[in-house]
This record gives structure tokens, sequence and C-alpha cells, in this order.
């Protein structure tokens, strides 16, 4: 360090960090979303060969208007949340969450994702539970936080603490 600069603090580093992850998350799901939008006239077809369900494509229109919903749901927060706190590192993790999944279909993006299926008495279930692209969406991690639970008005699952993350910043050593 110089006379005329002094070293920054951790604190003040941790906030730098926490803003540039939130900026290129913010960046990242724009670009997801502006690359949805404009794929929405094929999402049918894909998702009936990636999911191996006919039902997407023999239903292109329902499908697509299903597709439109889900887009405009992920647009309300679910893009960024993935981006922000579950490919990057997140704010707070909490030291337990209990409970276990009723069929709601509250986590579901307020019952508007496009896979969501009835099975009855106010039950749903996830049309893609077993395919392995479904671990790469935030439905595999919820609930993450107690921001999670809240979102969707959760009635199954409650955080009962909560340890948030410390990045640690180590000091630099100068060798002369």
């Amino acid at each position: 360090p110089t006379a005329d600069k002094p070293p920054a603090s951790a604190k003040h580093l941790n906030t730098l960090k926490l803003r540039m992850r939130d900026h290129l998350a913010g960046f990242l799901s724009r670009i997801y979303l502006l690359s949805l939008y404009l794929a929405l006239p094929v999402m049918p077809l894909f998702a009936s060969i990636v999911f191996l369900r006919l039902k997407y494509v023999t239903a292109y229109f329902e499908t697509f208007r299903k597709c439109v919903t889900h887009v405009r749901a992920l647009a309300e927060g679910p893009a960024n949340h993935y981006f922000r706190d579950i490919a990057g590192l997140v704010k707070e993790v909490p030291n337990d969450i209990q409970g276990s999944c009723v069929q709601c279909g509250n986590c579901c993006m307020d019952h508007r994702c496009m896979f969501l299926e009835p099975i009855g008495d106010q039950k749903f279930n996830c049309g893609i539970y077993g395919s392995v692209w479904r671990n790469f969406s935030n439905c595999k991690s919820f609930p993450l936080n107690r921001n999670d639970i809240e979102r969707y008005k959760c009635p199954s699952y409650f955080v009962t603490g909560e340890a948030p993350i410390q990045f640690v910043v180590q000091p630099s050593v100068r060798v002369d």
C-alpha cells in the first residue's frame, strides 16, 4: 500500500464482490430471458425432443401458450435467482430447513411452470421430475433459503436457523 492510497477493508471488498456478482447475475438472466423469448416458436418442439414427450408438439398452441407464461414467470425473479444464488455463491444458507413437499405447486412459479401437471384435489406433480435436465434448474435446489419459502408462500417448509456466509479476505503479503 502506498501512503496516498489506503488498503481496502475486508468489508468493502465483500460488498464489492456481492455487487459484482449481482450485476453479473442480472446480465446473465437478461441474456437468458432474451434467448428464451427468441426461441418461443420452437420451444414446444424442443421440449418434446429434450423431455421425450410427444404431447408438447401435438398440442403445439397450448404448449406455446404455457411457454410464454413460463418465460414471463421466470422474468419475475427466478432467472435472476438462478444466476445469483444457485449458479453463483449464495448470500445466506439455512442451518436447517424442515418440512417436506405437499405437492401444492406454489414453488412451481405460482403454478405457472409449463411442466406442472395437476394430479387432482389441489395436488400437482412435476412433469419432468425424473429428467436429468431438471437438475440444472431452480427446482432442484428448492428451498434454498428463507426467501424461496416466503416468495412462494410454501405451506410445508420452514427455516429453523440461518448462518450467513462470510467472505474471508486474506491480506496480501508483500515480498520485497
